[in-house]
């Protein structure tokens, strides 16, 4: 009697079930990083809510001045880190968007009181704020020249336009504020409404939407992503990265320059320091906003969170008392937040961290 030898089965792969557990604790680990700003401005929110309601038996966020003061805040921080997304994208960082802001300003001011007496008051405002947007263009071109054609890096060649662009701001100021005289319609541009929105948050508002779409859309965008993460594979990729960095910084000056133009409006007047005190605004909201000091990671709309969280901060300090020196404290307190949750979720992802 013969008996037929059954082969031996191939074995059964087996997905342990912890695997599948470990990849879904990780997505979700990440995607909470990734909404971090968002996280941070709805406790901020919730805590000046209760902070009004039990200390002054009032309301914070229900308030409609306060929420156009919150917005009105958040302007030109937004508007320099808006360029400052696309830099630090790109694996750069621009420390002169705050005094080409005040060059801005100055220059719109002289520009829109030369121009008031030649031409009709708007024409006269339409010039200046274009003048003074491509004046804050050229340090931004020279920016992107040094880092991109010399390989100056790009935190000392912004730190040197920093010291000329003040210096020329200062220079064409006097010394002193540039007013605006007689000029109704810009002083209604930065202080105007349109159905009780400030007409500058609507400016924003618009301006931001076209750079989310630039960044999130369009070849200039996947190109700034690409170099952000791996340079080498962009260069090979037939990427121009040098024309690239040159375009980006020369955007971050036009940001830059949109934001003085607002200044000038909302204040009546051009002053050199309009934006000393808000580059470090500038950088904080990207950084908080979800973008990554070492590049390839960021979006506008984290950004946006980012500038509303320290706009809150600022804004909400004061609402309930408390002394203005703890803004600092607070925004400090943020950023290392926002970077330590950048270096772990890098490290969990097995992406790149400083050593």
């Amino acid at each position: 009697m013969t008996t037929t030898e059954i082969p031996p089965q191939p074995a059964q792969e087996h997905v342990a079930p912890q695997a599948d557990h470990a990849d879904m604790a990780q997505s979700w680990v990440q995607r909470i990083a990734s909404l971090r700003a968002w996280l941070f401005l709805a406790a901020l929110v919730i805590g000046f809510e209760a902070w009004a309601r039990i200390a002054f038996n009032g309301t914070f966020i229900l308030n409609p001045f306060n929420l156009q003061s919150i917005a009105i805040f958040a302007v030109a921080p937004l508007l320099l880190a808006t360029g400052q997304t696309f830099v630090i994208i790109s694996g750069g960082i621009d420390l002169s968007v705050g005094f080409i802001m005040g060059l801005a300003a100055v220059v719109a001011a002289h520009v829109i009181n030369a121009a008031g007496a030649l031409m009709p008051l708007p024409m006269a405002v339409l010039l200046g704020a274009l003048v003074a947007v491509l004046v804050a263009g050229i340090p931004g071109l020279v920016n992107g020249l040094l880092i991109s054609r010399l390989r100056v890096p790009p935190f000392i060649g912004t730190l040197g336009m920093f010291g000329v662009a003040r210096g020329v701001a200062f220079l064409l100021a006097g010394g002193t504020v540039v007013p605006v005289s007689n000029n109704p319609f810009f002083s209604a541009l930065g202080n105007g409404r349109i159905f009780n929105v400030p007409h500058i948050v609507i400016i924003t508002a618009v301006f931001v939407l076209l750079m989310h779409y630039l960044l999130s859309q369009t070849r200039f965008g996947q190109h700034n992503y690409a170099i952000g993460a791996n340079p080498q594979a962009a260069r090979r990729a037939g990427i121009n990265i040098k024309g690239h960095l040159t375009r980006l910084y020369v955007l971050s000056g036009l940001c830059a320059g949109l934001a003085g133009v607002l200044y000038s409006a909302r204040f009546n007047a051009g002053a050199a320091q309009a934006g000393e005190p808000l580059l470090l605004d500038s950088v904080a909201a990207v950084v908080i906003g979800g973008a990554s000091l070492f590049g390839g990671s960021g979006t506008i709309l984290g950004t946006v969170a980012g500038a509303f969280v320290i706009a809150v901060i600022q804004y909400g300090l004061v609402f309930v008392n408390v002394e203005p020196f703890w803004q600092f404290i607070s925004v400090g307190v943020v950023i290392i937040i926002s970077v330590l949750i950048d270096q772990a979720q890098r490290r969990f992802s097995g992406g790149r961290v400083d050593e």
